[in-house]
């Protein structure tokens, strides 16, 4: 097997489209296949590369599949590596990101500070968002303009990052930029409904392609090109999620592990993805 597509158990055959990733792969003379990360019985090592995917769940289980993908990434080429993930498993890689882009202000809090941490959050911005270290989906998202704002009983388990409410997400939204080997490609625009902030499909969100920004492009490769810098190696794709805050455009997300490439909204991602793995290939062995 050329290569293998890592996903979860309520999605064994992949994301939706994943059928085009494999299609697309194909059209390149490249077998592939969707494998299911946690499955006992997969080798994972017979495949020159391991490409992370739908693993939809590791947010769950994130010591579990940090442990799978380091025995994964001794056994061949996994996509974007172990130490990858494990840096972008926490997202207090956006306080390291924000020496080198404009990010969305982000302060870390655990239980020991989340009084303290929280009280000079509001007074600096007003209304905060609370969010897990690690999480995905919009899970676990609390909105709050005080330590006693009765929202805070939905808080999930510490530690959380802290954010400012970016009242742009209710009139301009979210934007998420593809970059395949450091150069952007495809750029996606999200908004939330009615007084949601979360821009997923789930919570009522809409997602449409559009034609790739300039000022988009340029932040989301500057992005990945300062991850590169606080890794072994740049990623080799990654999904860079912004919005406007103060009046440009900063980082709110940098998705390196399993970013969802939305192929039912921009099928043309799969051929963007089947080239970039393409030629990663001869690099595996």
């Amino acid at each position: 097997m050329d290569v293998l597509l890592a996903t979860a158990s309520l999605l064994p055959d992949g994301e939706t489209g994943g059928e085009l990733v494999t299609a697309a792969l194909a059209d390149r003379g490249v077998e592939a296949a969707w494998a299911v990360w946690d499955d006992p019985d997969v080798d994972w090592g017979a495949a020159r590369v391991v490409a992370v995917r739908s693993t939809w769940d590791y947010q769950r289980r994130c010591a579990e599949f940090l442990a799978w993908a380091r025995a994964v990434d001794h056994a061949t080429t996994l996509l974007n590596g172990a130490d990858t993930f494990v840096w972008n498993a926490d997202k207090a890689y956006l306080t390291e990101l924000a020496a080198d882009v404009p990010t969305v202000p982000t302060e870390l809090l655990d239980e020991r500070t989340l009084v303290s941490g929280l009280e000079a959050a509001t007074a600096r911005w007003g209304t905060a968002v609370i969010k897990p270290r690690t999480g995905a989906g919009g899970v676990g998202v609390v909105v709050a303009s005080s330590t006693r704002d009765p929202r805070l009983e939905g808080l999930v388990a510490a530690p959380w990052v802290v954010q400012p409410l970016v009242e742009s997400v209710r009139t301009r939204g979210e934007t998420s930029v593809y970059v395949f080997g450091g150069t952007a490609a495809s750029q996606v625009d999200k908004r939330p409904a009615g007084e949601e902030i979360r821009v997923h499909e789930l919570y009522g969100g809409s997602s449409a392609a559009v034609d790739l920004g300039g000022e988009q492009a340029a932040l989301a490769e500057a992005a990945v090109a300062a991850a590169g810098r606080h890794l072994v190696a740049p990623p080799a794709y990654a999904r860079v999620d912004m919005m406007v805050w103060e009046d440009r455009w900063a980082v709110s997300e940098l998705e390196l592990i399993e970013p969802g490439l939305y192929l039912d909204i921009d099928p043309a991602n799969a051929a963007r993805f089947a080239d970039l793995v393409a030629d990663l290939l001869p690099q595996a062995g």
